[in-house]
């Protein structure tokens, strides 16, 4: 949307041509490559480009995609669930910085956050880190400066009260646990700011795999907590950014 803006201001301050803003308007909104239909007006529809969904896809497919994205001039790439092997391999073509424990491949680098305020990452233990580094690294490249708590479960609850401050001056809390999922709600009991909830598949039997603490999220007490899918990182760490973007989208306009 930003490059839209840009270009209409510069038809204005006549620095760029009628025809040339034409154009640019005419390229095709998606590109067929024959196993994929790339979505190349995302950024303008909904103020993030497409990501690419790594989990079913070979890295020669993978690869394809990628290849289309850079060709139409997206500058910045976000492949979820991406399996070490496929990094491996499309990183011979492209560039990509690889982060195993959340399984985020990214092309293009990080930008400097200008979201309006702090997105923080909050988990209830260790093992809830995968999912919250899915989160945090989404976030990060829209565009956010993100705080990471983790292990800050309600077993020990002091940890949490340790990083009130933290907490209670976020634009957006994500708060990501498995077992009986509470710290969601825990959460958005100290602080003002919208709390997206990401139950995990951490925990014994009875958790379900990760239902108990759907279900617990849902029916939380706080007010203000939203809920995502189980182990739904990418969608939680989306989410939050669309929030933290919304005053400068505004004032935009």
């Amino acid at each position: 949307m930003n490059d839209i803006r840009k270009m209409l201001e510069g038809i204005r301050d006549g620095s760029v041509s009628v025809d040339d803003a034409l154009l640019e308007l005419k390229k095709k909104p998606f590109e067929d490559i024959g196993f994929a239909k790339v979505d190349l007006h995302r950024r303008l529809r909904q103020g993030a480009s497409e990501v690419i969904y790594g989990a079913g896809k070979t890295p020669e497919q993978i690869s394809g995609i990628l290849d289309s994205m850079v060709r139409n001039g997206q500058e910045r790439v976000l492949i979820t669930r991406l399996s070490q092997e496929a990094a491996a391999s499309i990183s011979s073509r492209h560039p990509l910085d690889y982060h195993e424990d959340a399984r985020i491949g990214i092309a293009g680098g990080m930008p400097e956050p200008d979201g309006i305020g702090t997105i923080v990452v909050a988990t209830g233990g260790t093992s809830d880190i995968p999912v919250a580094e899915e989160a945090a690294l989404t976030a990060e490249v829209m565009g956010n400066k993100v705080t990471r708590l983790y292990d800050v479960g309600v077993s020990g609850l002091h940890r949490t009260l340790s990083h009130l401050d933290q907490i209670m001056s976020a634009t957006v809390v994500i708060a990501i646990a498995g077992m009986e999922g509470a710290l969601a709600s825990v959460l958005g009991g100290l602080t003002d700011a919208p709390v997206i909830a990401v139950p995990t598949s951490v925990g014994y039997g009875a958790s379900f795999s990760g239902l108990a603490a759907l279900l617990s999220m849902l029916n939380s007490c706080a007010s203000g907590v939203s809920v995502v899918n189980i182990d739904n990182g990418f969608g939680a760490g989306y989410l939050a950014s669309m929030i933290n973007h919304i005053a400068r989208k505004d004032g935009e306009r």
